[in-house]
């Protein structure tokens, strides 16, 4: 068992509440401006490929060089729209995965540390219950229930 603390990290409550803030700011901002899809939805619509994403690129472009080409049925104020919110939404998209990201994987560490301490703790708890300690037992009735079903590698 190692005593390596993989992640020490300490959030004081200012810094939670500023964290709260931020994203509540960014939920009343998007507020009427985002969806959310259907498992079915998401299947119908899917995401576009980078394929046809550089396709949308490409007819933007010649779109804007050539605008006698577009269709008059084609409201090219709205693709303007659509395609301006898309990549404003993309970069934000970007930033975000790279917090949830971060986020995840220090919790990740964190769980990690909590559960191979909890591990030792069991241990000792359950060595201690060997050597008869009184008071003890009650602890270890409480905390071997987590591995029942046949020796684990932590139950050794």
């Amino acid at each position: 068992m190692t005593d390596k603390n993989l992640a020490s990290v300490v959030f004081t409550t200012e810094e939670l509440q500023k964290l709260d803030e931020a994203l509540q700011n960014i939920e009343n901002v998007l507020k009427g401006k985002t969806f959310n899809l259907t498992p079915d939805e998401r299947k119908q619509y899917g995401s576009i490929a980078e394929q046809n994403k550089l396709f949308v690129n490409k007819c933007k472009e010649l779109m804007e060089q050539y605008p006698q080409f577009v269709p008059s049925f084609l409201d090219k104020e709205e693709f303007d729209r659509d395609y301006q919110a898309r990549q404003q939404i993309e970069t934000r998209l970007i930033r975000l995965k790279t917090i949830t990201e971060q986020l995840s994987d220090t919790k990740v560490l964190l769980d990690n540390d909590n559960y191979f301490n909890s591990i030792t703790f069991y241990r000792n708890v359950k060595f201690l219950s060997g050597q008869n300690v009184p008071g003890i037992k009650t602890l270890y009735e409480q905390l071997k229930q987590f591995f029942k079903g046949g020796r684990k590698k932590a139950d050794v």
